[in-house]
């Protein structure tokens, strides 16, 4: 199975909250200075390194000499202790009170909050988008520690009438288990922690596999759990790859799995999962489209198409990387696109001026020029861009914002998912023609639409095949207490975000009570003849 995203549990018992006791906190420390550490998974509420001790290196892509650090490539033994460890704390965290639970959950998002800065600057490094947008990366987990806090007070179940006198018909919702969280380098601690946090807010236990990719930032994250008082077990975290992640999927003691990446890692899993009858939670690719109408604020679309398409260097689910523009507009924003991405800067994403970093690593750079390659051969028109970019300084995996024309839709790259700086442009003489393009493919996560008419905004809605639409703003940016995540082949129905999320980390349990006194048989055929 192909590399992915997992999360590892511990045993537990449930204490006050330990505010602010790092238990590595030197290793953090050493991470932000620049010195390279060897890092290791956290089971059971102890800090082990694998059980072969066999490493992986992290680097920076921005400066692929800049040693991060190693960390643990884990196998099928280490996922075992770490499941185990979840089991053993299970019981005890699912029975703690809700509201107690969240006020964990809550001191969590404090600690997000006090080092926001610190985690950001960390992330930047090990990844490569700007800090500005690591930043926002953490203020999502913060928005969603408190979300989910607040939720523990609620996880409302339902009460109905029963067909039968002297009875009462309830649902409750109850924890699912040990589930394993599988989530994408691009955003480390968001994305952890819209799977995370509902998770554990609903009594759930974790066992968490960050990318290799991105280590560092998920034990960032992680870190703040522990300092927050979570007891030991509850959350537990695996480092690894391939094998790793596999042995987390394949595992018969994990209850749930959350994963977002790769459509093609994701249908793997979703196999292995049908085949065990695991419940899974998938966001994978998408290929989002943008409409910009002939009536258009064309300097406003072109402040998210900028922002869309060249954002996280074209690295997120998300991105805008269809813009489908209405021919009277198609050639003046065209135009305008290209002198301001011409005028981006690119470098390391800790320098102020850094408007757009380097991809994760090499293999991500040879993907993307490759596409490029794939467009001009296939007839579409290079308008900017289309090369590796050099950066004074620097030997990162840079790639020049690249803009394309005269795309049409059986090109491939109007249909396959990029993930880079890449922008392909459609020219359509209609609103009906504008809507065929945009959903002329298999995924459907998010989608926009600028116009000024009000009557083609509430169409769009209705019209555009994904799991998200915006009036008048990019195809990028969510907000922590709204569902996330796509139609067709972006997942398979489950959200992250919003309550949508506790929909899926939890299973209904149904009670009668009979206050009758006596035998009442519910569902049997009362009507005389």
């Amino acid at each position: 199975m192909p590399t992915g995203r997992r999360t590892t549990d511990c045993t537990l018992k449930f204490s006050a909250p330990r505010f602010g006791k790092a238990l590595f906190p030197s290793k953090l420390s050493l991470f932000v200075s620049g010195m390279p550490d060897t890092f290791e998974n956290y089971i059971g509420g102890r800090w082990t390194g694998a059980a072969s001790q066999a490493t992986f290196d992290n680097r920076n892509p921005a400066d692929p000499d800049d040693h991060i650090g190693d960390f643990p490539d884990s196998a099928p033994a280490d996922v075992d202790a770490a499941v185990q460890a979840a089991q053993d704390a299970f019981s005890d965290w699912g029975s703690t009170p809700a509201p107690d639970r969240g006020k964990i959950l809550k001191a969590s998002g404090d600690l997000l909050a006090e080092r926001k800065d610190e985690i950001a600057r960390s992330m930047t490094r090990e990844m490569g988008k700007p800090f500005f947008e690591t930043k926002g990366d953490v203020q999502e987990a913060i928005d969603t520690a408190y979300y989910a806090a607040s939720e523990t007070r609620r996880l409302f179940g339902t009460t109905v009438p029963s067909e039968l006198p002297d009875k009462m018909n309830m649902a409750i919702r109850r924890p699912l288990g040990v589930c394993g969280i599988i989530t994408a380098w691009n955003f480390p601690v968001a994305v952890p922690s819209w799977k995370i946090f509902p998770a554990l807010a609903a009594g759930n236990t974790i066992v968490f596999k960050p990318s290799e990719d991105a280590p560092h930032s998920g034990l960032r994250f992680v870190q703040t759990l522990i300092d927050a008082g979570i007891p030991d077990g509850v959350i537990n975290v695996v480092h690894g790859a391939d094998e790793a992640g596999q042995a987390l999927v394949e595992h018969p003691e994990v209850d749930a799995i959350g994963f977002t990446g790769s459509y093609e890692v994701g249908t793997a899993i979703a196999e292995t999962c049908g085949r065990l009858n695991t419940p899974v939670s998938l966001e994978m690719g998408g290929k989002n489209p943008m409409i910009v109408m002939d009536d258009a604020d064309l300097d406003l679309a072109l402040e998210g198409a900028i922002w869309g398409a060249y954002g996280t260097t074209g690295q997120r689910c998300t991105a805008t990387s269809r813009l489908i523009c209405h021919e009277s507009v198609h050639d003046e924003l065209v135009a305008m696109i290209r002198d301001e991405a011409e005028a981006l800067v690119l470098g390391d994403g800790n320098d102020a001026d850094t408007d757009v970093g380097p991809l994760i690593n090499q293999a991500a750079a040879e993907t993307v020029h490759r596409y490029v390659e794939i467009g001009q051969e296939e007839g579409a028109t290079l308008e900017m861009g289309g090369a590796p970019a050099s950066v004074d300084g620097l030997d990162g995996h840079f790639y020049e914002p690249t803009l394309f024309t005269d795309v049409t839709p059986d090109m491939t790259i109007a249909q396959e998912e990029i993930f880079g700086p890449v922008l392909a442009t459609f020219e359509v003489g209609s609103y009906d023609e504008a809507v065929t393009v945009a959903n002329d493919t298999q995924y459907g996560l998010s989608s926009s639409i600028y116009t000024q008419d009000v009557n083609k905004s509430f169409r769009a809605m209705r019209d555009l095949e994904a799991g998200i639409t915006y009036v008048n703003g990019p195809t990028i940016g969510a907000e922590a207490h709204m569902p996330f995540g796509g139609v067709k082949d972006t997942g398979n129905g489950q959200r992250d975000g919003g309550y949508a999320a506790f929909e899926f980390w939890t299973e209904h349990k149904t009670l009668y009570v009979d206050y009758s006194g006596q035998l009442q048989k519910a569902q049997m055929d009362s009507v005389e003849d």
